[in-house]
């Protein structure tokens, strides 16, 4: 009894740590769900609300196939396809304060990006680098657009359970195999709307 009483208070701080914040709400050793979000302890892997996942939807605009329409308010990505379809995929947004709406164009593409934390996020978070190389551990994930002449990106992530949430600093997150179909679908110079 006391090994899982251990356990359980393990658990609760492994999710304590990972959650940046208190709320983690272990229920046993084996899992615990935060914003809807179920973590399974036992295989270490995070399950997003499934209706987030990539999915072909029909979808009514007078916008041409290729262009992305991003909803911050549903957290829902869309590239137009021909036939009155898009694909649709789950995404994480810019917390309070930190959302945007316009229009831009994908200026360019990268894999596996660096990513240079801008000077005035450096001044909120001043533990951040100044620069951090592509992989598995940059927050910018497997692919990024980019966005115009803007700070702002397309990009993946690598903590899924993030997507569906208000999280970033104005960047759209998808998962990293998402990002990666979105890099392989979108062109340079496609037109980009945020509502």
């Amino acid at each position: 009894m006391q090994a899982r009483t251990f356990l359980s208070a393990v658990a609760i701080a492994a999710a304590t740590v990972l959650f940046n914040a208190g709320a983690a709400n272990a229920e046993s050793q084996t899992g615990s769900v935060y914003n809807n979000v179920k973590y399974n302890f036992g295989s270490n892997t995070w399950k997003m609300d499934s209706k987030y996942l990539p999915a072909e939807i029909s979808y009514k605009t007078d916008e041409k196939p290729g262009t992305i329409i991003i909803s911050t308010r549903k957290k829902y990505l869309y590239v137009v396809q021909q036939g009155g379809k898009a694909k649709r995929f789950g995404i994480g947004v810019g917390r309070q304060g930190f959302r945007w709406r316009g229009e831009e164009k994908v200026s360019r593409k990268a894999e596996w990006p660096a990513w240079h934390p801008p000077a005035e996020m450096r001044e909120r978070e001043p533990h951040l680098p100044v620069r951090m190389e592509g992989g598995e551990d940059n927050p910018l994930g497997a692919r990024a657009l980019y966005l115009g002449n803007t700070l702002y990106r397309i990009h993946g992530t690598h903590q899924p359970w993030t997507i569906g949430e208000s999280v970033s600093s104005g960047c759209i997150r998808l998962r990293n195999e998402d990002v990666i179909s979105l890099y392989d679908m979108v062109q340079v110079g496609a037109k980009v709307i945020v509502d």
